[in-house]
């Protein structure tokens, strides 16, 4: 069987199908190159030839490059790889440049690679679905279009409108890509569309204007203007360093993306698909783009799938969520599950307070409004699924209740005793707490196997993380359940096993330790916060620990201490007690809200690092590169510790965990990742130094010991 089918109709045009064997999506893998490698020889062999159609015989229309080959390539194959992406490239053109009017019949989403084709034709008509995503997000997983995205992009859009799209990965809409131009025509159906498709290749003959691109004509210029236009030129000139400010080096794709481009626009077409096809070899065959399509790829589908859900208990639907306590946790927990359809009861002590918790929803809602992304009339059936309440009766019959008050477990086992009572039969109770073990606070209830953690991150509405937390006590199908209701409401669910601050809470706050020590070590607080920037953390570890506050943070280590003290343990006071400490009792500096902390917060103005830090600061020369390695390490063997201990169970629950909930360097492809791809030999060689030389936090666990021994990675 071929990837593409070929059928030539009583008129002249061949029309190709593709339909790659045994997926449910097409895909640029071994079988459509040899299929295309085929059609574009037969092509040229046509004699009476009208025009071509491309088509598809799947849902979408071609889904892109094929990310398990990408994955395989390795630096000594760069030549062999380089060679038959050149030659994919060079059926392509073959195609384009036949002299025969070509068209993309899109029956939905192009994305990477399919819209690669679709640019390669000289007429796009697409099905008005808004469904429908066009778009190169190659950028995401640490890659570059590298089937010609880059090339036909620029030549079409221009340089600067064009970056959006290859930078970012801008991904669009069937009405965008109309009007930028790169879709010429719509059509209601597939038989409308492939009518549609027909007409114009009858009205425009071989040898005419319309069966070339528009960049293929003599005297084309790129739209904007080349590099050498003195407007271009001069954004060009401020462009990298605007780059670098927003990766910090961490990130090759983007700035490849942006030499291909530049490059590419000074020569002609083919030579500019050589430039593109270089920088494609140069990063997929790096350790960072496998890094990214490890994790963003393949770990998260994995989740999707169900990879850490019992499989023998039966798909669950959730219809009616009460949320206790309307405060900013809930108030989201509330929004994110009402603009999925579901009904909530959101209570807090006061009628006035739920209101206030669903005036948070209003607000994002008519954001939505204001920016045409929703209509009045569904902003108004989303709000009226949400019930404010001061009643607890009113959480009859609700399916799952989350509690989401004060991490107070006196006032957690309250609300529980009270609310669970109105469970449905089947029904669930999940806490919503941050660092207080799920275990003891099932106790309060009166059936712990029911009784779940779901962890939210705060603003609920963007983060896209829910961590699960297992009681020692809950069961499969409570777990099954939780895991269910976080996909209904569109979010990745992790899962972990009870401990004190479970997975995330713990490494987040092993970041924000080690970013207090080296201020009590005297380094100057914007070396620190620029360190974990360059170290690829998304906001340097005093601006985090003043948005989390830090009485907090003391309120957090002091429960910690009286509970280890219980268990006759001890919590060693540290460095960072000491600057905690100072900040709150002596300076009344205790973070963002309070108006104060490690920053100022000037009502007009920029927050900027407070001049009194200096107190802490003294010479110290201490290498960016140890405080990179620092801020990376003390996370990622931490994560590796939560594995080893089985509060974690899975190495995709970690590395997925660590960047979507901890903000961990996502160019790592997640904390354990970043061990394996540093290798793991070199990686306990690192943290051996570290622990020598910074403290025993950095003390290889065994297992990197042991997987070091036998040279394998961790999974």
């Amino acid at each position: 069987m071929s990837a593409i089918k070929y059928e030539k109709n009583a008129d002249n045009i061949v029309i190709l199908i593709l339909d790659s064997s045994g997926q449910s999506a097409n895909t640029m893998n071994a079988e459509f190159r040899d299929a295309l490698d085929e059609v574009s020889q037969k092509l040229k062999a046509e004699t009476d030839l009208k025009g071509i159609i491309f088509r598809s015989a799947k849902k979408t229309f071609f889904a892109g490059g094929d990310l398990d080959e990408l994955i395989q390539v390795k630096p000594e194959h760069a030549t062999e790889f380089f060679k038959m992406i050149e030659k994919l490239k060079g059926d392509l053109r073959t195609i384009e440049t036949l002299g025969v009017p070509v068209v993309a019949a899109l029956n939905g989403t192009a994305l990477g690679g399919g819209w690669e084709i679709a640019l390669g034709c000289h007429y796009r008509i697409a099905i008005n679905d808004p469904k429908t995503k066009f778009g190169l997000p190659e950028v995401t997983l640490g890659l570059l279009p590298g089937g010609g995205g880059i090339v036909r992009m620029v030549r079409l859009l221009g340089l600067q409108n064009a970056f959006p799209f290859l930078m970012e990965g801008k991904q669009f809409g069937v009405d965008k890509a109309k009007s930028l131009g790169l879709v010429h025509d719509t059509a209601e159906n597939e038989q409308e569309l492939l009518d549609k498709a027909i007409a114009w290749v009858k009205a425009n003959p071989p040898s005419t204007k319309a069966a070339q691109q528009p960049f293929d004509v003599k005297g084309y210029k790129i739209p904007g203007g080349d590099p050498k236009t003195p407007a271009v030129a001069q954004v060009l000139a401020i462009a990298p360093a605007m780059l670098r400010d927003k990766t910090k080096g961490c990130y090759p794709a983007p700035e490849a993306i942006m030499a291909a481009a530049v490059e590419g626009a000074q020569v002609d077409v083919d030579t500019a698909l050589r430039i593109e096809s270089r920088y494609f070899t140069q990063l997929t065959v790096g350790q960072i783009s496998k890094n990214m399509i490890g994790t963003f790829w393949h770990g998260l589908n994995a989740i999707k799938s169900g990879a850490s859900r019992p499989t023998d208990v039966a798909k669950w639907q959730v219809k009616k969520v009460g949320v206790l306590g309307a405060g900013m946790m809930g108030a989201g927990i509330a929004y994110s599950t009402a603009i999925k359809g579901i009904a909530v009861v959101l209570k807090d002590v006061s009628v006035e307070n739920a209101e206030k918790g669903k005036a948070y929803s209003q607000k994002l809602l008519d954001k939505r409004v204001s920016q045409g992304r929703m209509t009045a009339e569904k902003r108004d059936q989303v709000l009226a699924l949400i019930t404010a309440s001061a009643d607890a009766a009113d959480l009859q019959g609700c399916d799952l209740i989350i509690e989401a008050v004060f991490e107070n477990q006196e006032l957690k086992a309250k609300v529980t005793q009270e609310a669970e009572q109105y469970l449905a039969e089947g029904g669930i109770f999940a806490s919503n707490t941050s660092t207080l073990p799920i275990t003891g606070l099932a106790t309060a209830s009166k059936d712990t196997k029911n009784f779940i953690g779901l962890h939210f991150f705060s603003p609920v509405d963007k983060m896209q993380l829910v961590e699960i937390i297992k009681g020692k006590e809950t069961s499969a199908e409570t777990l099954a359940k939780a895991y269910d209701f976080v996909q209904q409401i569109a979010k990745t669910p992790i899962v972990v096993n009870d401990s004190r601050g479970f997975f995330t809470s713990r490494v987040f706050g092993t970041f924000i330790q080690e970013g207090m020590r080296l201020l009590a070590e005297g380094v100057h607080p914007a070396r620190i916060e620029m360190a974990a920037l360059k170290a690829g953390m998304p906001v340097g570890p005093l601006a985090i620990q003043d948005e989390v506050s830090l009485t907090l943070t003391e309120h957090v280590a002091s429960e910690t201490r009286k509970a280890l003290q219980a268990e006759g343990k001890d919590l060693p006071k540290t460095p960072v007690d000491e600057v905690v400490h100072t900040m709150i009792h002596e300076l009344n500096r205790k973070g963002k809200a309070a108006g104060a902390g490690f920053y100022e917060y000037p009502e007009n103005g920029k927050k900027h690092l407070w001049d009194g830090l200096s107190r802490w600061t003294k010479d110290h020369d201490i290498s960016e590169q140890d405080m990179i390695d620092r801020f990376l390490f003390v996370q990622a063997l931490d994560t590796l510790r939560c594995y080893e201990e089985n509060v974690l169970e899975s190495v995709i629950d970690a590395n997925v965990g660590s960047i979507f909930g901890i903000g961990f360097a996502p160019w790592t492809g997640g904390a354990i990742q970043f061990l394996n791809q540093n290798g793991i030999e070199k990686s306990l060689q690192r943290s051996e130094q570290l622990a020598a030389q910074y403290g025993e936090r950095f003390n290889p666990p065994q297992l990197l010991k042991d997987k070091a021994q036998k040279k394998e990675i961790i999974q």
